[in-house]
């Protein structure tokens, strides 16, 4: 197999690690994304992610409580993912570290896109920690941003279902699925698989989203290897 992408941003909810628990995480479903993404590193692919936080903690659930206060809890969740999916890595065979955009002294590193691109280019696999650093935005466009500043020529979106559909795939059973897209028909017809400020970001930086299901076998290294998977937003 031969990997269409040479540098990827992968973006994995953080209820995909916590699989039917539903909070927290499971330990069979943590180990499996891990395999894949070392499998994906195998085929030569530098590898970035930002994990969500959702397993957790999101911000919009503080209804009563500040909201800067609430994503500040949201970023923390998303620290405690980085550490485990980077050690889940590490136990794959694979070089990984921590970079946040939060200063967590032991933690991780500080992120710096000079450092992060010695890094990948070196073998290392890059967890992301920390959101953008700041309240009011979402891991979507934490990812997006991320995705810019590392030179990725792919946002590779983890998805619950296997692409973008035209309504929601669970309530409607005739819900047509797209392949493809341009920035400008998804923020048209106000599909909600992707953030519209992050697919905004996307389209101001010339940077291809590409979404996928995460359930079953390899999905991962399959939607890197096949554009075919999932929806392809361009």
């Amino acid at each position: 197999m031969k990997s269409k992408y040479k540098r990827v941003l992968l973006k994995i909810s953080g209820e995909a690690l916590a699989g039917s628990k539903g909070h927290g995480f499971d330990v069979n479903e943590l180990k499996d994304v891990a395999e894949q993404i070392a499998k994906l590193s195998d085929l030569g692919v530098e590898v970035g992610i930002v994990v969500g936080g959702g397993n957790f903690w999101r911000g919009r659930q503080g209804d009563e409580m500040d909201r800067t206060t609430a994503d500040y809890m949201g970023m923390l969740a998303t620290v405690i993912n980085a550490l485990a999916v980077s050690d889940a890595l590490e136990r794959a065979g694979k070089k990984a570290k921590v970079m946040t955009e939060l200063a967590i002294t032991g933690i991780g590193e500080p992120f710096n896109y000079k450092k992060a691109d010695e890094y990948l280019k070196s073998g290392n696999i890059l967890v992301f920690g920390g959101g953008t650093g700041k309240p009011y935005f979402s891991t979507d466009t934490g990812a997006s941003l991320k995705a810019v500043e590392i030179g990725a020529e792919v946002l590779m979106l983890a998805k619950n279902i296997d692409g973008i559909y035209d309504s929601d795939p669970k309530l409607n059973p005739n819900a047509k699925k797209f392949d493809s897209l341009s920035y400008d028909e998804y923020v048209s017809r106000d599909l909600k698989a992707m953030d519209t400020s992050a697919v905004i970001m996307c389209k101001e930086n010339g940077l291809k989203v590409h979404v996928f299901g995460l359930k079953g076998k390899d999905s991962i290294v399959k939607a890197a290897v096949d554009s075919n998977e999932g929806t392809v937003i361009f």
